[in-house]
């Protein structure tokens, strides 16, 4: 979330100004981070975030007003790593470039575990829905501007509407999260990226692309 964004956070109560305090809200965000996503959004409450990180409940209304503001604490400056990642398509090989920052993209979201919440919080959280909308409107514009550069340069299907297919790929890439919890298996993210790359290049097109011969 951008400096933009700060009315989602509102005031804190107080920041802390020592390191043992720092500790303290540090330890609150990491253990809120671990309920929500083990437990759900809803099903968290203060008392038991506090008494996960060790500390009284009232410390955790010393550093949060409630549990809301500490979610979005921890989703300040993460938005990057939940919105599907913006592909790179012709400076090189496109499939190969696309599975590996969809593997990367992956592993940042695992890691960071959030994105799990967000459906729960998403539909009783317009404010946040907004930034999610814009964040996402955001990517498919800059998405549709490099696929125009390369329809320009004959490199796509001359049939292509960029807007739809740039669409249809955000919808894929932010299903992949689902698609890997209910099957139970990994993505393979070469053979997503092959698919998605054939909805936008000619197969001798990206033969070309990969070859070298062709680039933007």
């Amino acid at each position: 979330m951008s400096k933009d964004d700060g009315h989602l956070i509102g005031k804190f109560p107080a920041l802390p100004k020592q390191e043992r305090a720092h500790q303290k809200r540090e330890a609150l965000m990491e253990s809120g981070r671990f309920l929500f996503i083990s437990k759900g959004y809803e099903s968290t409450t203060a008392k038991e975030i506090a008494a996960h990180a060790n500390v009284a409940t009232g410390t955790f209304y010393r550093y949060f007003s409630d549990k809301r503001q500490l979610l979005m604490s921890l989703l300040e400056d993460q938005l990057e790593k939940i919105m599907p990642p913006e592909p790179t398509w012709v400076h090189g090989d496109p499939e190969y470039l696309l599975a590996t920052l969809l593997a990367k993209h992956s592993e940042d979201l695992n890691k960071l575990g959030l994105h799990r919440v967000l459906p729960e919080l998403l539909p009783h959280d317009p404010e946040l829905a907004e930034v999610i909308t814009n964040a996402r409107l955001k990517i498919h514009f800059m998405m549709v501007e490099v696929l125009e550069q390369a329809h320009q340069e004959s490199l796509t299907w001359t049939d292509l509407d960029l807007d739809s297919v740039s669409w249809a790929i955000i919808a894929v890439l932010e299903k992949l999260p689902q698609k890997e919890a209910e099957s139970g298996s990994k993505a393979d993210y070469e053979k997503i990226a092959k698919v998605i790359c054939r909805m936008i290049f000619p197969p001798e097109i990206i033969e070309q692309l990969q070859s070298g011969e062709k680039t933007l």
